[in-house]
């Protein structure tokens, strides 16, 4: 008769002569007390095995270190190269090379000559702009304080052009209050 609801189903008949406990008796083996108080079905010899295992485990980690998994890199190549990190001290044989390097950029070097062409003329009238030819490895900062050292002038700022031929030409712009006409007198572009 099936249960109803909220009721326990009826339990299975067992066979005979067999009761509850004596089927749990079967499955369950009887438990070995170990020295150390704990109750196990487990060898003494396989427990003794991995206690032995950890021992030796940590005897090695003790004597090699913990990080013994790095492996060794394989030189393949025949070769073994480093950086030279040594910079021995200068001892010259030739004097040539004990005297100071001078600056070959100064300002007679940087600065050739002044243009004097028609549309330079029409810069100096209308833009208060000056026209030089320079060396082509100078650089505005350059071309700036050099105009300002030969001249004793201010400059407002510098705009260069690389020509072909190995060619640079400067225009050197004035500020408001300064007069490139004079200037150029004073010089003796005009």
């Amino acid at each position: 008769m099936p249960a109803k609801k909220g009721e326990k189903p009826a339990a299975k008949p067992t066979a005979e002569g067999e009761s509850k406990d004596a089927k749990s008796a079967k499955k369950t083996p009887k438990l070995k007390v170990l020295p150390n108080g704990f109750k196990t079905t487990v060898r003494r010899s396989v427990i003794a095995r991995s206690l032995a295992m950890k021992a030796l485990k940590a005897q090695h980690k003790m004597t090699h270190g913990l990080h013994t998994n790095s492996r060794r890199k394989v030189m393949t190549k025949t070769r073994f190269r480093r950086p030279k990190t040594f910079i021995p001290t200068r001892n010259p044989k030739d004097r040539r090379f004990e005297i100071p390097k001078r600056n070959k950029l100064d300002a007679f070097r940087i600065i050739r000559k002044p243009l004097t062409t028609e549309a330079a003329m029409k810069k100096i009238e209308s833009n208060d702009t000056l026209v030089f030819l320079v060396d082509p490895r100078s650089n505005k900062t350059d071309i700036k304080a050099a105009v300002q050292k030969l001249y004793s002038i201010k400059v407002a700022r510098v705009n260069t052009l690389n020509c072909p031929r190995n060619v640079k030409k400067a225009y050197v712009k004035l500020p408001h209050d300064v007069d490139a006409m004079e200037v150029a007198n004073r010089i003796g572009i005009i």
